[in-house]
């Protein structure tokens, strides 16, 4: 008999607090949250603006969602924070096998996995920075689909100026990685530049 998994526990009591306090001071537009399976596995991945990026993922979905994030995030206090949210930390100085090993047990449990592609806030006068391969990869080894999501807009307090929208989920079908990642990054580039979205 399978075990299932249960999410940390320390997430379930602070998702709905955090939720509660950044939707009243953030006022998020959220479009598309269907797109997120209400069970089973899936990689969410899209474009990264803010340290509050994670945040509004966690406030569009009520199933947790274990975040690659980087190691720096692991040090005093908030270690023990990030650790009992079920965040994957990831040393972005190398090539790191361990986190990404971690994601793909997490996939294999019909978790979710959030993930920002570029692997930091994209300061640059381009639309989006290159995706790192990781989400098609562990998307293709565990044969879970990827949910694409654009984020558009800055964060203000009490204004409605900052949306996320999540589009339908994608299959990796090649086997050619280049191909699939460089598919996910143009369809987040092109939801960004399209002004109706």
């Amino acid at each position: 008999m399978d075990v299932v998994e249960k999410d940390p526990l320390f997430y379930r009591i602070v998702r709905p607090i955090l939720t509660f306090l950044f939707k009243v001071l953030y006022r998020p537009t959220i479009i598309g949250k269907e797109h997120i399976p209400k069970s089973g596995r899936i990689v969410i991945a899209g474009n990264h603006t803010n340290n509050f990026d994670c945040v509004l993922l966690i406030a569009s979905t009520k199933r947790c969602v274990h975040f690659l994030a980087k190691d720096e995030l692991y040090k005093g206090f908030k270690k023990y924070i990030f650790k009992y949210m079920g965040i994957i930390p990831v040393n972005r100085r190398q090539k790191d096998g361990k986190s990404l090993k971690k994601a793909i047990d997490f996939l294999n449990k019909d978790m979710a996995i959030g993930i920002f592609p570029e692997g930091t806030f994209n300061r640059s006068e381009n639309t989006i920075l290159p995706f790192k391969i990781g989400a098609v990869k562990m998307a293709h080894d565990t044969n879970t689909k990827i949910a694409p999501f654009v984020i558009k807009g800055k964060y203000k307090l009490f204004k409605k100026s900052v949306k996320i929208v999540f589009f339908e989920p994608l299959e990796i079908k090649d086997s050619n990685l280049d191909v699939e990642n460089q598919r996910l990054m143009d369809l987040v580039s092109e939801k960004l530049e399209d002004s109706e979205v």
